[in-house]
């Protein structure tokens, strides 16, 4: 689940739909709304990404200090870099 197995591909796992989010930071805070729409907006994805597995990866980069949340934004902590 939060790497990828034979029965879960890379591109589901929640250690890479992490990285994404953490790209998406690279740029600045967001709203947890506007992580989940550009997620979940992206065409180049061979399998979709659920709200569920959005906010598991979400709350993982949480636990590991990667993320936290500032004046209702998303923000990259010192240690975290995209």
């Amino acid at each position: 689940m939060i790497l990828p197995t034979k029965f879960l591909p890379a591109e589901r796992s929640l250690i890479v739909i992490g990285g994404e989010i953490l790209v998406l930071l690279g740029d600045g805070p967001r709203s947890v709304s506007e992580l989940w729409e550009r997620i979940r907006g992206d065409k180049s994805r061979k399998y979709p990404v659920g709200y569920d597995w959005f906010t598991l990866a979400l709350t993982l980069l949480y636990m590991i200090d990667a993320v936290d949340m500032k004046s209702g934004l998303i923000v990259l902590t010192h240690g975290a870099s995209a």
